[in-house]
């Protein structure tokens, strides 16, 4: 079977099915293991495909966002092991930013009762914050329906205001080439300037995120450390080749 139409196959099976297994693949080409391997490098650098292990995955749209009680309802056990690791490198004094999204939101659980400050984007963060009793400061700006994220030049002009010891932030997609990506250009322009605004900076994204590629550029890959839950080291070496990944399991 000449290789286009392997690759064919592999594509239209995606068309029906989110992931599919290298065996799968196997079965429907009776190609070796090894061909079909190399025929997912390449649909990846081309950018038809994300590889996962054992197989592929369907790239997200670069435009796709769910909305905050979609994500809430994802990955919950990951995002509870993330989030406590993050809230362990917060230290008594700290002034934190704390990005809007349902993996920034898993933190405040785990917040330590220290003399902190955090600032945040996330309108669903703020009630959280102040129940646990921390001074907490909201950005300006208009709010987003879908993420309730502050975003727009007031957020951005309001964040100007402040420095950040860490930031904590999300990512719809974390590719070696294309950094850290998310479907809305404002909403990328706010955690830019957070990031450029902090001492440290780190994304919490479970391992999902790794691979896609959305929109909009937040930064370059080498400008924050990654918090996640798993990581495949054959396909995301050159993510590793520019950036602290801490890997958090139970």
């Amino acid at each position: 079977m000449l290789t286009d139409e392997r690759h064919r196959i592999i594509l239209d099976l995606l068309k029906d099915k989110e992931t599919i297994k290298i065996h799968e693949i196997v079965d429907m080409t009776d190609a070796s293991e090894s061909t079909i391997r190399r025929d997912l490098t390449q649909l990846e650098q081309e950018k038809f495909l994300k590889r996962v292990h054992g197989g592929a995955s369907r790239l997200q749209g670069k435009l796709k966002e769910l909305s905050v009680s979609e994500k809430s309802s994802k990955n919950l056990h990951e995002k509870r092991l993330i989030g406590q690791y993050a809230a362990s490198l917060i230290e008594d004094g700290d002034c934190i930013f704390l990005d809007a999204g349902t993996s920034t939101l898993s933190l405040i659980d785990y917040l330590p009762q220290l003399d902190i400050v955090v600032v945040t984007n996330g309108l669903t963060h703020v009630d959280l914050l102040l129940q646990k009793g921390f001074k907490t400061y909201l950005v300006g700006g208009m709010v987003k329906q879908t993420t309730k994220a502050m975003i727009g030049s007031g957020a951005v002009e309001s964040l100007k205001h402040y420095r950040f010891d860490k930031a904590f932030m999300g990512a719809n997609g974390i590719h070696a080439q294309y950094g850290f990506t998310t479907p809305d250009p404002e909403e990328a322009q706010v955690k830019r300037v957070a990031i450029e605004l902090a001492r440290e900076a780190m994304f919490l994204t479970d391992d999902s995120k790794f691979g896609e590629i959305s929109f909009s550029k937040i930064v370059d890959i080498d400008k924050a450390m990654v918090i996640t839950n798993a990581l495949d080291e054959e396909q995301d070496t050159a993510i590793m080749k520019q950036t602290t990944i801490k890997v958090v399991t139970t």
